[in-house]
């Protein structure tokens, strides 16, 4: 029978190790929270994770308003379908505000896998008429890539960046 003056309940081995798992449960929370309160860092994560390889905003603004006061445009002629491993021929043509073909400059493309960058690579392209840069390119491996493409005239300097595409694993 359940009484109060019934004492052998606490010596029940399962209610002892429930009471024990509470305790060791609070006392691991109360110790990371101690741990968390006086720590100056982590130890795991660098305090500049997040801004490291970063611009910081004043600068990428005053890229983009270098960017926007040469109005340069690039159109890209690719084609529908590409396959892992075999060298694809690209056109790729910048113009000025005025339309007129920006000549004379150096252009180079990363080729950029979002999922593994030790796999990512830069190909420098020649220009064959004036404005005009033609490169191929050949991706190691299947899956999404982006093209990343600068173009330098001087001390002129200019990036735009391509839609997301798929490489396939064969045609």
């Amino acid at each position: 029978m359940i009484s109060q003056e019934n004492k052998s309940g606490l010596r029940n081995p399962w209610l002892l190790s429930i009471i024990l798992l509470i305790i060791l449960v609070l006392g691991v929370n109360i110790t990371f929270i101690w741990y968390s309160a006086n720590s100056q860092r982590s130890a795991l994560v660098e305090q500049d994770y997040k801004t490291r390889d970063r611009k910081t905003t004043e600068a990428a603004l005053k890229e983009l308003g270098e960017y926007h006061y040469l109005g340069w445009q690039v159109s890209i002629n690719k084609p529908e379908e590409i396959a892992v491993g075999k060298p694809i021929s690209y056109e790729i043509r910048v113009t000025d505000k005025s339309g007129a073909p920006v000549t004379g400059g150096a252009l180079e493309v990363e080729a950029y896998r979002a999922s593994d960058a030790s796999r990512d690579f830069t190909v420098p392209f020649q220009e064959v008429a004036p404005g005009s840069y033609q490169g191929a390119v050949a991706f190691p491996l299947k899956g999404y890539w982006e093209l990343h493409i600068r173009v330098q005239r001087g001390e002129d300097k200019f990036q735009v960046s391509a839609d997301r595409f798929k490489v396939a694993d064969s045609l």
